[in-house]
């Protein structure tokens, strides 16, 4: 919000804040809304629309729009609900009945228009951006908010910010306030009126002054004021270092924050943190158009002195590189006050000066990295700096020595393996460095100042006792391809939103069971876990987060293999998606809340790493100014360039361990410091306040629907809307619903008192509401969306009906009392006239005027008028005498009652006495009971008290408890951690175990040959008896020598450890030996000069090659040139296409004239008619007119020959056109094979020069690999299109059932519609169920997976155990045995040797000479042992290494031969695929030529047929008439029998045209299917052909593989013949020593070799970057050929289906024809039946015109099925243009793929040559390296002894590796195993769900079958009246006409025929008119008569 600032103007602020309630309740507006049933239609310019509806049609409702007045139709689930008028301008939107997106929309809209930017939305607060400075942020308005209730006052960030201070200090719960939204939304506003307003509330206004932190300069003594104030100045330096202008925004935030407040016990602020999220860093290198970089570097140019120039090095704006669009000035700002605004507020933050400075030398500094030029040096791509002024700046500014730092840059020290190298950077690479390194730097200066500002602000240490946290942070972002800053975004706004979703629906369940509702518990917030879960998993499977971390620590790792883990782990994921065509830009997609968002995974490693140049980090952290030192402190976390440039395994892993625990991602820590926020904020009470951004363009007032709902969506307000439809958002106090709706229960609630609950409950009961749809609460009823809506309308037809009531009542009061009145006067005035007239007659009479005098005088008639007087008074008397007397009669009998009355009572007052005084002994015991009571309650509060103390003391446990939990958890990953690692040396001692078991094994097997010998010994003993002396003597012999074997075994050990020794030495002997190789190297790289002059021999041959390029590139411009003319020609055809349509246009106006003239005829006809008594005139006329219509039929055949005749024409040219274009290029291909020869003359020369080809060898070998690797992905994709295809086809199928369905779905009746609306609420409940149960389903699955996998885990560690101990005891048993066997024959010789002691004596010296000899013999024995076995192994591997020597050799060659065969096998087979495909492609084009002509022939007859058709309507309405006539005129008399007969002639001649017209349209038809037979023949050919092609590919296929199965035996007889060599070799060995004598001799010869061998080396690496070039290019054609082939296919494929369709819509053609002719057929007979039988005439007149209205029917939807098919044509000929243009760019990439292959041949001939060489090269080398081979024997002889060790450790790796891999294989069976079942659980919900769904369609397919039937049933009745009317009507004219002739008057038909037309053309007209008409008619006959 720019700047939402006070103003001082004289504008009132409260209309900006309260809504005119006169507006809102306006009755006018109520009534409109009521009468004229408003709703919301969709817009495309306004969103949404009011409307009234007018009609409704089936699924379908006319509406007619409320602003302009038009109507339009609308589908009904488009329509949306309005609320009534009382809810406009609401100020929270929860409270509207019909929540939806209009609706909500609508009340935003209202209220931004009126002024009224803030609106609630339940917890949210929505703040729409007024681009303008409103009165509403003065102190005033903060004074009128503070302390006030948040619905006591309108919406506004002052009463979020007062309600979240007011819970901090009541709850004493810590609080945030969350603003969300759009950049130029107004967040940052927000956020500092959230500030501004806590300054002002919390502030102390004594002034307190923290004197804690001493002012370090004078200048901070004046400036640093209250912590409040430094607060508010906090905001300006954040914003000039975090802010910058973009396009929407001119003071964007480019970060995010998160402002903590601390606030003591008394609520005064103490202290403020301030931490920061994801800082837009690349802005400091580069900005878009329009904008500009971080506000501080504009700032810093423009306001800077010419003292701080110098000191900073500052230059002008367009001197940065970095500053992309220069100076971009900011409207209404000056860049050099805001400088100033920021010096000023660091001086109250109290900043230092050196610290500024400081500052502002890093800032300057990043400026200076972009100028910093590197250049690429000529013969290298190694980058130099040829200035390096930039550079001295730098260093300078940042305090590093220059030529450290270009040294740094340029050639940085990288670690390879345990040694560290000098690696020359790229020019790419060096600007990449630079880039990276002035984004870090800016990165950690704004670290720096963020925690500068904090130091500044923390005052306390967080002694605060609670504090409010203002969350300030981006938005959803949805961009067109969306990057990992936008997934992060997302991430956090996925995570809040969670956050929401959570505590808005705690809120609302609260509310509930304060209510006492039954409600079962949702917790929204998991709505949302699994799109969380897919970002931030760390595993099983992992999520996206953990496998970008997970490759960043792969070297090969790229964008691509992070793309392709992700889809292979997350691929099933139900909110991922893959790309959905392969020309994607997206790489995936994930379904957030707001919507499905793409996203591209270029350079996420990178972004993920931030790798940097470690080498000058390490220099700017050795800086000389201390604070780059500090900024650069943490040099150690960082990635290195060797971990980024995917060095060696080795060095790869040694770098891995030693940084490992340091190296962090920023994903890792984007991820930790969100879940630390998520912490805090879910133990904070949170607030909502979303941001909306108006419109792109700055403008005040307007307000652009799409976007605010786009934004709605995307903040989640939609979403928090969606939950509130789940519940119950419109809730009503008991009162008040009984106020305003008990007008709908008048009789519900009897008089008299009754709790506001039971009315509610009565009230509700006579509604008859659903009860799904309420719910009573305690002190309010609780109601659905849309409910209030509904009674509101009842309410207001209810009043309007009472009203029309009365006010009919008062009308009709009011016209009696006038008609009385009236009455009155009339019988007045008729007197007075009476006696008026009566006194004119006697006036001038004397005797009156005598009567009139004499009368007076007169007393009799006195008397008389007395006596009449008395009597009269007589009769009173005695009637009111008679009433009295009655009066009394009925006193006495009351008074009679009263007595007894009297008596009963005082009985029943003395009974009530008596219970009165009991009552008042109950109500004594009551008062006591009652203080009894009271006391308990008094200490039950008591103790409720004591309760909450204990409570809030158990919460701030559980506070704690939380903390101690999450130190535990810490404690447990370490714990965990260290069980990891005891594992892996769990793993090592086992492996130690089993070498031992191993050892002890081979121990065992010496003993049991110890034990042979021993054995052998005994037998001697037993054969020899006579001499026990010499046994004796053995036995002890043996006894020593087992004690020999003992230390045998102990030297063998330490022997062992010497060889062991040893292998270290010899390793360190090959590294001595590496050295020696470098040496030589060197020595090589002398004999490089002799290369030099054929390297000039070279450069003149590039030269000549790149003067043949040169021709070749003019060629490729001719082909340019060919190819614009070939466009050109495109673009006449498409003229001449254009000419095409015009000429059908005119054809169209010629049909229409066509139409016209036949009207006319009509018209000429009934002419004829009427004037029936010429007969031979009118058939003159009539032979006149056929020839007229003959002779235009003629002429408009001419037309439509000349028409086509021109098409043909226009197609000639294009086909004349077409062939030149492609002589043309035919003959540019000829001229560029002519210079493609040249250049492979010259090639060959090159050739000649290379001497190895080795390389080139591996490389075809590489490429033959990937070639069948990209072969085998071609099959996947293949297989994976035809599948798609597959699916698309079923797709199609289903949708095409689908429309069918929805084409027969009509109108529902009201009552159907509200069974639906039952129906549907019974299925979302059921849903909601089912959801719930599937949750809980996935819960328990996941806690049985989790046991079953730990259950697993701990069974095998149990099996390892108990195998481990068997083992143990097994061995422990064979000891134990073994040890007994020892035992028995020493306790048998101790035996014999006390029998025998005194022979032994005699026999001792016998035994020591014979020991004697026996230990010299064994020592040469063992020393020739030695010696032997040393000579085995020796000879073993030197048979070894020269048969894998030999056998590469072999094997190579093999390969080569393999490859060449196989390559010329792989032409020929190209060839002929070009060949056949060429074929085909002829025969297809020829097909669709054919197809396009009968097509149009097709077409031609059918619009021929129509003519035909139309004229034989007219011709049978001309036959019907004139049968109507004949009959008429046959009941008529004999005189007219002349005029019959030639009606009867005229009838016969018409019968025949009309047979020869069905003649021809057979014809015509028999023509149709003829052609429709011709194509399927066609496709079936096309079919054939195609199964042919695939045969003979399998065919091909099958012969390859049996010449692989060929080559594999000659491998293996190759392979007995390398055993042969193997043994002769043997032999070879023993010459070996004669050979180490000539090794001295050759050993000169192999060191000129070498020299000679390193040169033809280098040479060959020339030619191997050359072949490497080539095979690139091969490779690219072959890709791009693979595209087209694919392109094709697809393409096939199309044509295949629209080929289906059109069959199958010429199939329903054929199919209507036949009803079509059967309905004719049926309408002949009827006529027939009509002409003969004249007796039932109006029987048979009836069912006429039923069968006429029948065909009519008929006829129109044969009219619509050939639009329809008309169409199809249309789209036919579209996609067969598509098909053309396909097949050209086909042509041309076959010509481009033709080219590859002849560069292939190329290379195949430069191959052959260099083989030739190499074979040359072999022979000569074979005889030098012999020595060299020997050489090497000898010393590969020293490595075998430790490779035979190795060896031994790898085998027990080997069986460590089987026996997990074992594991493994049953864990991922078990895993598997649990995935069907969770698949058969979604399976049996799918099937469930697809039951509801079938029995839905049951039910709406019977309502609609009822409601068919229906209205079938309404039209035929319409029908029997209209046909009954139409009868009578006929029948009276036909009898005035028979009157007419009988008595020879005129005969005239005229209005019998134009009355039979009327109906005709009208169709149903209602019964009103058709009784006009019948009386009209009634009236005319008798005039006529006259």
């Amino acid at each position: 919000m720019p700047e939402m600032a006070q103003r001082s103007g004289q504008e009132d602020p409260e209309r900006y804040l309260f809504v005119d309630r006169a507006v809102v309740y306006n009755p006018a507006s109520q009534a409109d809304w009521t009468a004229k049933k408003l709703v919301w239609v969709p817009s495309e310019r306004h969103g949404f629309e009011a409307a009234s509806i007018r009609e409704e049609r089936g699924e379908e409702v006319v509406v007619e729009l409320a602003e302009n007045g038009k109507k339009a139709m609308v589908n009904k689930d488009d329509i949306q609900k309005m609320n009534p008028p009382k809810f406009s301008k609401v100020e929270d939107m929860a409270e509207l009945t019909c929540l939806n997106e209009a609706s909500v929309l609508h009340n935003l809209k209202d209220r931004y228009y009126s002024g009224l930017i803030y609106t609630y939305s339940g917890l949210f607060c929505v703040v729409i951006n007024p681009y303008k400075n409103l009165p509403i942020y003065s102190e005033n308005i903060i004074e009128m908010y503070r302390g006030k209730k948040r619905h006591e006052m309108p919406p506004h960030i002052y009463a979020i910010s007062e309600s979240a201070y007011r819970c901090m200090l009541q709850d004493r719960e810590d609080q945030s306030i969350l603003c969300t939204g759009e950049s130029g939304a107004g967040k940052t506003e927000n956020t500092k009126k959230v500030i501004q307003y806590l300054a002002h509330v919390a502030s102390s206004h004594k002034g307190r002054k923290d004197h804690n932190i001493p002012p370090e300069s004078p200048k901070a003594v004046k400036l640093q004021g209250e912590l409040e104030r430094q607060l508010l100045q906090a905001n300006p330096i954040l914003e000039s270092f975090g802010n910058a202008k973009t396009v929407k925004n001119d003071n964007s935030s480019r970060f995010g924050k998160f402002i903590r407040i601390n606030f003591d016990v008394t609520g005064y602020i103490v202290g403020a943190n301030i931490e920061t999220y994801l800082l837009e860093k690349s802005r400091a290198i580069r900005q878009a158009k329009d904008e500009r970089t971080f506000h501080v570097f504009y700032q810093l140019l423009a306001g800077s002195g010419e003292h701080l120039k110098s000191d900073l090095l500052l230059e002008g704006f367009n001197n940065y590189r970095f500053l992309s669009n220069g100076n971009i000035p900011i409207p209404g700002q000056q860049d050099k006050d805001n400088f100033q605004e920021t010096m000023e507020a660091m001086y109250i933050m109290s900043f230092s000066h050196e610290e500024i400075l400081s500052m502002f030398k890093v800032v300057s500094a990043v400026l200076q990295f972009g100028n910093i030029v590197f250049k690429k040096e000529r013969n290298t791509d190694q980058a130099s700096m040829p200035e390096n002024t930039a550079a001295q700046k730098l260093c300078h500014l940042l305090g590093m020595n220059v030529l450290e730092f270009t040294r740094a840059i340029l050639s940085p020290r990288i670690k390879v393996g345990r040694d560290y190298v000098h690696k020359a950077q790229t020019k790419e690479q060096a600007d990449f460095a630079v880039e990276a390194l002035a984004k870090a730097t800016y990165e950690r200066l704004f670290r720096w100042l963020v925690h500068r500002i904090n130091k500044a602000l923390d005052r306390t240490k967080r002694q605060g006792a609670s504090f409010i946290g203002i969350l300030d942070i981006a938005g959803f972002e949805i961009f067109q391809l969306n990057s990992f800053e936008q997934l992060c975004i997302n991430y956090t706004n996925e995570k809040l939103q969670q956050l929401f979703n959570h505590t808005m629906f705690i809120l609302e369940q609260e509310e509930y069971q304060r209510e006492g509702i039954e409600w079962s518990f949702i917790d929204f917030g998991l709505d949302l876990q699994p799109c969380i879960d897919l970002i931030e998993r760390p595993a099983n499977p992992p999520g996206v987060l953990a496998l970008l971390d997970e490759e960043c620590w792969f070297p090969k790792a790229t964008d691509k293999t992070f793309v392709d883990k992700l889809v292979q782990e997350q691929g099933t994921h139900g909110k991922f998606q893959k790309p959905r065509q392969l020309k994607d830009k997206a790489d995936f997609c994930i379904i957030h809340y707001a919507g499905k968002v793409d996203y591209k995974a270029d350079e996420w490693l990178m972004k993920n790493m931030d790798p940097l140049n470690d080498n000058v980090a390490t220099l700017l952290h050795q800086s000389t100014d201390k604070f780059v030192g500090e900024l650069w402190k943490d040099v150690d976390r960082i990635v290195g360039l060797d971990q980024v440039a995917g060095m060696n395994e080795t060095a790869f892993g040694a770098t891995y361990k030693t940084k490992k625990g340091m190296f962090r991602t920023v994903g890792q820590l984007y991820k930790e410091s969100l879940t630390k926020l998520m912490a805090t904020l879910r133990n904070t009470n949170p607030n909502f306040v979303r941001c909306i951004i108006p419109n792109h363009e700055k403008r005040a007032g307007k307000l652009e629907p799409h976007l605010v709902l786009d934004q709605l969506r995307c903040n989640g307000v939609l979403e928090g809307i969606r939950i509130c439809r789940q519940g119950f958002p419109n809730r009503i106090i008991f009162q008040e619903f009984r106020q305003r709706y008990e007008i709908l229960t008048p009789n519900a609630i009897p008089k008299g008192f009754m709790d506001g609950k039971q009315a509610c409950e009565r009230m509700i009961r006579a509604l008859e509401l659903d009860p799904n749809l309420y719910r009573i609460g305690q002190s309010k009823i609780f109601f659905r969306t849309g409910v209030l809506a509904h009674l509101e309308e009842e309410r207001d037809l209810k009043i309007t009906d009472i009203i029309i009531y009365f006010q009919s009542v008062c009308r009709g009061y009011l016209a009696r009392k006038a008609f009385a009145k009236k009455q009155q006067q009339l019988s007045a005035l008729k007197v007075l006239q009476r006696n008026c007239a009566a006194y004119l007659k006697l006036r001038h009479w004397q005797w009156w005027r005598l009567f009139t005098k004499v009368k007076p005088l007169l007393q009799v008639t006195r008397q008389e008028e007395e006596m009449q007087a008395k009597d009269e008074e007589l009769i009173k008397v005695k009637e009111r005498q008679v009433k009295v007397e009655s009066e009394l009669v009925e006193m006495e009998r009351k008074h009679t009652q009263l007595l007894e009355e009297k008596n009963i009572l005082a009985e029943q007052l003395q009974a009530e006495t008596e219970l009165f005084a009991e009552a008042e002994e109950m109500r004594a015991r009551l008062v006591a009971k009652k203080q009894e009571l009271e006391e308990i309650l008094h200490d039950l509060e008591s103790r409720v008290e004591e309760e909450e103390e204990r409570n809030q003391s158990l919460q701030n446990e559980k506070k704690k408890m939380q903390s101690h939990i999450t130190d535990l958890e810490e404690q447990l990953d370490e714990e965990e951690a260290a069980r990891q690692k005891l594992q892996l040396e769990k793993v090592t001692a086992e492996a130690k175990i089993k070498k031992m078991e191993e050892d002890i094994l081979l121990l065992e097997d010496q003993n049991s040959k110890f034990l042979k010998e021993k054995k052998l010994l005994e037998d001697r003993v037993s054969e020899m008896t006579s001499q026990l002396t010499e046994e004796e003597e053995k036995a002890k012999n043996l006894g020593k020598v087992k004690n020999k074997q003992e230390m045998m075994m102990v030297d063998l050990e330490e022997r062992l450890k010497k060889e062991e020794k040893t292998r270290q030495e010899l390793e360190k002997a090959k590294r001595k030996l590496d050295g020696e190789t470098t040496d030589l190297q060197d020595q090589i790289a002398e004999l490089q000069a002799q290369i030099e002059e054929l390297k000039i021999q070279l450069a003149k041959k590039e030269e000549e090659l790149q003067a043949i390029l040169t021709r070749g590139d003019e060629e490729v411009a001719q082909k340019n040139n060919a190819l614009k003319q070939v466009r050109e020609l495109q673009a006449q055809i498409a003229e001449l296409q254009e000419d095409l349509e015009s000429e059908k246009a005119a054809r169209n106006k010629a049909e229409k004239l066509k139409r016209d003239l036949s009207e006319e005829l009509e018209a000429l006809k009934t002419e004829l008619e009427d004037t029936l008594d010429t007969t031979a005139a009118q058939q003159e006329l009539r032979t006149k007119r056929e020839q007229e219509v003959a002779e235009l039929k003629k002429a408009i055949d001419d037309e439509t020959k000349n028409h086509e005749s021109q098409i043909q024409e226009m197609r000639q040219r294009h086909s004349t056109a077409l062939e030149e274009i492609s002589e043309q290029l035919e003959q540019a291909k000829r001229v560029k094979s002519n210079l493609e020869k040249n250049k492979q003359t010259l090639e060959s020369d090159n050739k000649e020069l290379v001497s190895d080809v080795k390389s080139l060898q591996q490389a075809k070998s590489e490429s033959e690999h990937k070639r069948k690797k990209l072969e085998a992905q071609l099959q996947e994709f293949m297989a994976r299109f035809s599948e798609g295809e597959k699916v698309k086809g079923e797709l199609s199928d289903r949708s095409h059932k689908l429309q069918a369905e929805l084409d027969n779905v009509s109108s529902l009746l009201e009552d159907a519609e509200k069974k639906g609306i039952k129906l549907a609420k019974d299925a979302t409940s059921l849903e909601s169920q089912l959801q719930d149960t599937q949750e809980l389903l996935q819960e328990e699955t996941r806690q049985k997976l989790n046991l079953s996998s730990r259950i697993r885990q701990l069974e095998e560690e149990k099996n390892n155990l108990v195998e481990q101990q068997e083992e143990e005891e097994e061995a422990r048993r064979n000891l134990e045995k073994q040890l007994a066997t020892l035992q028995a024959q020493l306790v048998e010789t101790k035996k014999k040797l006390e029998d025998d002691v005194g022979t032994l004596e005699g026999l001792e010296e016998v035994k020591r000479k014979l020991q004697k000899d026996m230990e010299g013999t064994s020592q040469k024995l063992e020393e020739k042992a030695i010696a032997f076995d040393k000579l085995e192994k020796t000879k073993n591997r030197l048979q070894q290494e020269l048969d894998d020597l030999m056998v590469d050799l072999d094997h190579q060659r093999q390969i080569v031969s393999n490859l060449e065969k196989k390559q010329k096998k792989f032409d020929q087979m190209l060839a002929e695929e070009k060949n056949i495909s060429a074929r085909y492609a002829e025969e297809r084009d020829r097909a669709e030529a054919e197809a396009r002509e009968k097509d149009t022939k097709a077409l031609s007859m059918a619009r021929a047929l129509d003519e035909a058709l139309e004229a034989k309507e007219e011709f049978e309405r001309l036959n019907k008439q004139l049968r109507a006539e004949m009959e008429d005129l046959m009941s008529s008399k004999d005189d007219v029998g002349k005029n019959v007969h030639e009606l009867e002639k005229s009838k016969r001649t018409l019968e025949q045209q009309v047979e020869e017209m069905r003649t021809q349209l057979e014809e015509l038809e028999d023509e149709l299917q003829a052609t429709e037979d011709a194509k399927l023949r066609l496709e079936v050919n096309m079919q054939a052909m195609k199964a042919q092609f695939d045969r003979d590919l399998q065919a091909r296929d099958e012969q390859n593989e049996e010449k692989k199965r060929a080559l594999v035996k000659q491998v293996r007889e190759m392979e007995a013949e390398l055993e042969d060599e193997r043994k002769q070799r043997a032999l070879a060995v023993a010459a070996k020593k004669k050979l180490e004598m000539d090794l001295k001799d050759v050993e000169s010869q192999i060191e000129a070799a070498n020299k000679a061998r390193d040169e033809a080396i280098k040479q060959l690496r020339k030619l191997q970057a050359q072949t490497k070039d080539y095979q690139r290019e091969l490779e690219e054609a072959r890709t791009s050929r693979d595209e087209i082939f694919a392109q094709s296919k697809e393409n096939e494929k199309k044509l295949k289906s629209l080929e289906a369709e059109i069959l199958q819509l010429q199939e329903d053609l054929a199919s209507s024809e036949r009803g079509r002719r059967h309905a004719e057929q049926e309408r002949d007979e009827l006529a027939d039946e009509i002409s003969n039988s004249a007796s039932g005439k109006a029987a048979l007149l009836d069912e006429k015109r039923r069968l006429e209205a029948r065909i009519a029917q008929l006829e129109e939807e044969l009219e619509e099925e050939q639009s329809n098919m008309e169409l199809l044509n249309d789209r036919f000929r579209k996609t067969t243009m598509q098909v053309d243009t396909l097949n050209t760019e086909l042509a041309g990439e076959r010509s481009a793929a033709q080219k590859s292959e002849n560069a292939r041949q190329q290379l195949e001939r430069q191959n052959k040559d260099l083989k030739a060489k190499l074979q040359e090269l072999e022979g000569s080398i074979k005889s030098k390296f012999k020595a060299s081979i020997a050489a090497l024997e000898a010393k590969i002889i020293q490595l075998e002894e430790q490779l035979e060790q190795e060896a031994k450790e790898r085998a027990a790796a080997n069986k460590i590796v089987r026996r997990t891999e074992k594991k493994l294989k049953e864990v991922f069976m078990q895993v598997e195993d649990e995935r069907r079942h969770a698949d058969q659980y979604k399976e049996q919900m799918e099937k469930a769900n697809s039951r509801m769904k079938q029995l839905k369609r049951q039910l709406e397919e019977a309502e609609e079958e009822a409601t068919r039937a229906n209205a079938s049933r309404r039209k035929l009745q319409r029908e029997l009246d209209d046909a009954t009317e139409a009868s009578e009507g006929l029948s009276r004219e036909v009898n005035t006409l028979k009157n007419r002739l009988r008595r020879g008057g005129p005969v005239s038909f005229s209005s019998s025929r134009s009355g039979r037309r009327q109906l005709q053309m009208e169709g149903e007209f209602s019964d009103d008119d058709a009784d006009s008409k019948a009386s009209d008619l009634n009236e005319n006959q008798p005039t006529q008569a006259e």
